[in-house]
């Protein structure tokens, strides 16, 4: 029988935290919703319908506990939901902050299904886990008794991050090597602090490195040490690297000075964050102050940029889009955070060129429109006999995805087996690579995609590589 602090969907209102107004919130790089309090967390909770099969749960990559530590929360039992929300997840207030809850768990929420409004799930895990740091209730990693082995993880994004914690539970030497002198990957570089403020993502990796593993910052696989030399270091090696190379857009004026990736328009505007010299922001380049800046792309790396513009103090901000809203990938709740914060949508517009000479002044636009399904079952877009027409643009930032670098070259490990798109292909079941003790997680292998994703796939590999690594020792131990 359900708690008498649950089912109350129909008589109380779904209610998200407070966000600050849209004028405030473009004068800095802060979160721009506010955190519940106790009682409305504790209310919003008690919405739930507690669903025999929950397909909050289904939807989630990770399997969240949902309806359980939405229970626990509801009953005011918030440090027993804190640690039942950080069993399954390493990262639960990253994930309460940048999810798109309004594709998984908010999305398939059943009572949203019956016109009441979800619950919002994601706002009641990042107050959970926030709660939980600040009353310290989030301990210490501690190692497992040591098995006199080493992993060495390329890569300190959220998927390397996930498996170099598990790991070192399970008692191995960790060593985790990413060229960038931050550790979090784009959980530090890539998304603005408007969406997840720093401070969250380095308290995490202080805590990994109190535990002892090991960060070799600013060091470079392929410069500062082969594939082939981190074999010889350590006894398994994961490969969780991402991906980050921009897709290109082969365009006339496309070498243009002021036509950017989108990658380093938010790391620029990142550092700058955390008080780097930039000079490629400060002369110019990566800064939009008073520019006529136009985005390209309808993700949430787009999103990330046009918001990023207007806290820079752009003159105006537009978002060119080849399909329309209903066919964006981007959240929906992104694209209205951005509209409120005055960016203007150009739907079914595709550019052609950059304008301009050597510094681009303009976009010429083609207009679209929606034709017959694509493989994915999306209407593909199609030029419109409507004609082109042109927007003006000082700063053009180009926001269509990452590819995968070419990193049998970059490891100088010809060997690596990638895919046609330049993925690292593994074993379905070990996910191990075709490098025997060389495993891969996160965006490397499946492509650009969630956080959420990269941070299951980083507890699932870990659990191969630790069985793995199990058996080669015992298979040591035998030998001698």
């Amino acid at each position: 029988m359900a708690n008498d602090s649950m089912l109350k969907f129909v008589d109380r209102e779904q209610s998200y935290p407070d966000k600050r107004t849209a004028d405030e919130r473009a004068d800095d790089f802060r979160e721009i919703a506010q955190r519940y309090a106790v009682e409305p967390a504790e209310e919003q909770a008690g919405r739930c319908s507690q669903c025999g099969v929950p397909y909050c749960s289904v939807h989630c990559p990770l399997h969240n506990h949902i309806p359980d530590w939405l229970r626990l929360t509801a009953e005011g039992r918030l440090r027993e939901a804190y640690e039942l929300s950080n069993a399954t997840s390493t990262m639960p207030e990253i994930c309460g902050r940048i999810c798109p809850q309004d594709r998984l768990c908010e999305g398939n929420c059943v009572i949203e299904f019956t016109g009441h409004g979800a619950v919002t799930i994601g706002s009641v895990e990042k107050f959970i886990t926030d709660t939980a740091w600040e009353n310290g209730w989030v301990e210490p990693l501690v190692p497992g008794k040591s098995r006199g082995q080493s992993v060495g993880v390329i890569g300190a994004g959220p998927a390397g991050l996930t498996a170099a914690e598990y790991l070192r539970g399970h008692g191995y030497d960790v060593h985790v090597y990413d060229r960038y002198d931050r550790a979090g990957g784009l959980l530090t570089y890539g998304i603005p602090g408007f969406k997840l403020e720093k401070p969250i993502v380095m308290r995490r990796v202080e805590r990994l490195k109190v535990a002892g593993i090991v960060f070799h910052e600013g060091f470079a696989v392929g410069d500062d040490a082969s594939l082939d030399d981190l074999r010889q270091r350590h006894d398994a090696i994961l490969i969780a690297t991402g991906v980050y190379k921009a897709r290109a857009m082969d365009l006339p004026g496309g070498g243009s000075n002021g036509v950017v990736a989108a990658l380093d328009f938010l790391v620029a505007s990142n550092r700058k964050g955390f008080g780097d010299a930039v000079p490629a922001f400060d002369d110019g380049s990566l800064n939009a102050e008073g520019k006529d800046v136009v985005v390209i792309g309808g993700g949430d790396t787009a999103m990330d940029c046009v918001r990023t513009a207007i806290r820079q103090g752009a003159k105006s901000v537009k978002c060119l889009y080849r399909r329309d809203r209903a066919n964006m990938p981007g959240s929906q709740r992104e694209v209205a955070n951005a509209e409120e914060e005055g960016v203007e949508f150009v739907w079914l517009s595709g550019p052609q060129s950059f304008d301009g000479g050597d510094t681009v002044s303009s976009v010429k636009v083609r207009k679209m429109r929606l034709g017959a399904p694509d493989a994915s079952g999306r209407r593909a877009p199609e030029p419109d006999p409507a004609g082109d027409y042109s927007v003006n643009a000082d700063l053009v930032i180009k926001a269509l995805g990452f590819d995968a670098e070419d990193l049998p070259t970059l490891f100088a490990t010809p060997e690596l087996g990638v895919s046609r798109w330049g993925t690292v292909l593994v074993d379905g079941k070990t996910l191990m690579t075709s490098l025997d003790g060389v495993f891969a997680a996160g965006d490397i292998v499946r492509g650009a995609s969630l956080v959420v994703w990269a941070i299951r796939d980083g507890r699932d590999v870990a659990a191969t590589m630790h069985k793995w690594l199990k058996t080669k020792a015992a298979n040591a131990r035998i030998a001698a």
